[in-house]
């Protein structure tokens, strides 16, 4: 969670008065001095010599002011971008770490950052697009990192947690000491016919400081008499330091910093809202993943079962020869075939069409030809439902301590409170003091500062809040914000208890299911298995063999779907209680305990009575 920003950041006048002098001072001597002398050195004529002449009082200093803006602007555009990427990634770098406690290799850079925007033609898109580019067999793990690294979705949400530091820092900015400098040639004529020209300088900082103050220092020159080169022309030079402090309205690091605040904790906001798409991002990688495998498991069932169906065809179509079986079979077992047969044309493109989909989320073209590892299936299937150790009121205390956008809500509740105390302020009269001091140079002695002719000044200002009716408003909607914002958390608190409690009823129903299933599969396989014999023996009915056998392909897809679903949901109720861990190969497939453990939710095998289908305790009865 942010807080003030750091004690770095908050500057004293009274610690910082010695750097202030100091930076006049040097300030002056670089400007005076060194400035003063090469326009001496090149405008002023030497003893004993004629004046310049106005053409060449006109083009010396223009060709020092071309030389001073093009010293000024000397910084590329590669060094800009390096000084910004430079402070944001810091930023998100510190943070992540304070906290998560490690921090993650972070870039918004892609393959065509290093480029030239003009160099960059929307053809490569196209020719990357055009034919196909091979076959390619993509593991999970693959998956992920080109997910990753190739999203768009991923990629715009980078860019905007990269934005959001970038933010921050210029509202870091409003409290750092701001330098500027500027300067100034003119051409004017005067009325005896004479020209000149004029020229100016002024070399400072500002300071926005925590405790609503503003301290200024600021030096000036007119440098007339070197532009001329005439001594009877003044050289002016004023060195001044101001500073003012509210004392009632806008005055405090509670009122003047809250801005600064607001920005440091939108940030902590952003990385949370970014570390939770994060999880919830591999999730529907994974399960995406193993959703292609069902549907690629189911295109093999079902082009088993059309070959199954074939077979059972051309042995009634023998049988039938041999007087064995009457026409009416063989229809019925040609049609069966039929719709087997577009049952797997169905499938295969539902697949097609599904892989389609995955190379866009991978941001692949769709001309590449992609294989998927069935291994992990496999490794899935072997795995079987891993158990959830937890219990409603844990998982639901789990949450509150370590769900990411949970945590986001609870502190937007707490920066809703802040602010009524800001538009509060507001109300207030505004109270400042205001103080200055300056001092000139020699009017004979140009680089020549007389220390006791000085001018300082130093008084107070009160605008009193007789007009106050935008004030007003803003505090009042602030007042509405809260409750607002109250009511909100209470929803999310709410919709964060009922996500974990229908979490673990669907954990708990995919076991039963599960069990359920896998008992039909292996009773369809014995009919399938039963039937077939008969049916060669010329003892069955082909209508048996055809529901045995469309039972086991239902059932094979029913296995496989719930072993799926049930991982879906796992790795679900694990992102909703902030307990996903993503470190380590097969993590979808590792044990992950969560706090406050209980006894796990072991898949139980229905039972024959009432109860296995219906507890009684958990059915709200009106006869009673």
């Amino acid at each position: 969670m942010a807080d003030v920003p750091s004690q770095e950041k908050v500057l004293k006048p009274r610690t910082q008065s010695g750097v202030y002098t100091a930076l006049l001072f040097s300030s002056r001597r670089v400007l005076i001095t060194q400035a003063g002398q090469l326009l001496r050195l090149t405008c002023a004529p030497p003893r004993g010599t004629t004046a310049a002449s106005p053409r060449e009082r006109i083009l010396v200093p223009a060709l020092l002011l071309w030389c001073v803006l093009l010293a000024a602007g000397c910084s590329s555009k590669k060094q800009y971008h390096a000084q910004a990427d430079k402070d944001a990634y810091g930023i998100l770098t510190r943070k992540e770490q304070s906290l998560f406690g490690s921090t993650n290799a972070f870039t918004v850079d892609t393959p065509y950052s290093q480029r030239e925007a003009r160099d960059i033609r929307w053809e490569e898109l196209l020719g990357e697009r055009k034919g196909g580019s091979g076959r390619r067999i993509i593991t999970l793990d693959d998956a992920l990192r080109l997910a990753v690294t190739q999203n768009r979705t991923y990629q715009f949400r980078k860019e905007a947690l990269y934005l959001a530091a970038l933010t921050l820092t210029g509202e870091r900015h409003e409290f750092a000491k701001r330098p500027f400098a500027s300067l100034g040639a003119g051409i004017a004529r005067e009325r005896d016919g004479d020209g000149r020209v004029d020229g100016s300088g002024s070399l400072g900082f500002s300071q926005l400081l925590t405790s609503g103050g503003t301290i200024s220092a600021t030096l000036a020159n007119d440098m007339l008499r070197y532009f001329t080169g005439d001594p009877r022309r003044s050289v002016t030079t004023v060195m001044s330091l101001n500073f003012t402090q509210p004392l009632l309205r806008g005055a405090g690091a509670d009122v003047v910093a809250e801005v600064l605040r607001q920005a440091e904790r939108e940030v902590i906001y952003d990385l949370r809202t970014f570390a939770l798409f994060q999880q919830t991002f591999v999730v529907d990688i994974v399960t995406t993943y193993y959703r292609l495998l069902q549907r690629e498991d189911t295109v093999r069932n079902a082009k088993n079962n059309y070959l199954k169906l074939v077979k059972i065809r051309e042995l009634l179509e023998a049988q039938f020869v041999a007087q064995r079986r009457p026409k009416f079979e063989v229809d019925q077992a040609q049609q069966e075939e039929l719709k087997g047969k577009s049952a797997y044309i169905s499938s295969v493109e539902a697949f097609q069409t599904a892989l389609d989909q995955f190379k866009i989320t991978l941001g692949l073209p769709l001309g590449v030809e992609l294989a998927l590892d069935d291994k992990v299936l496999d490794d899935l299937k072997k795995t079987s439902l891993l158990a959830v150790e937890t219990s409603e009121d844990a998982a639901f205390a789990a949450a509150v301590e370590h769900k990411l956008d949970l945590l986001n809500e609870i502190d937007r509740f707490e920066d809703s409170k802040r602010k009524i105390v800001v538009a509060a302020d507001r109300l207030k009269a505004n109270l400042t003091f205001v103080s200055g001091v300056s001092l000139a140079n020699d009017a004979v002695n140009y680089s020549k500062f007389d220390v006791d002719q000085y001018t300082a000044n130093a008084g107070l200002r009160l605008d009193l809040p007789f007009d106050r009716l935008l004030q007003r408003n803003s505090y009042r909607a602030t007042l509405i914000i809260f409750e607002r914002a109250l009511r909100s958390l209470a929803l999310a608190l709410d919709s964060s208890r009922d996500a974990v409690r229908q979490g673990l009823r669907n954990l708990e129903q995919l076991q039963q299911t599960y069990s359920i299933q896998t008992n039909a599969l292996a009773l369809a396989d014995q009919r399938v298995n039963a039937s077939g014999i008969l049916l060669q023996a010329g003892r069955a009915q082909i209508r048996d063999q055809l529901e045995a056998q469309t039972a086991q392909v239902q059932a094979q897809n029913a296995v496989t779907q719930v072993l799926v679903d049930y991982l879906a949901a796992r790795l679900k109720v694990l992102v909703d209680v902030g307990a996903l861990r993503t470190e380590g190969g097969n993590w979808w497939l590792k044990p992950q305990p969560l706090p406050a453990a209980v006894p796990p939710l072991q898949p139980r095998k229905p039972e024959g009575n009432s109860a296995a289908i219906a507890p009684t305790d958990k059915i709200s009865r009106t006869d009673r």
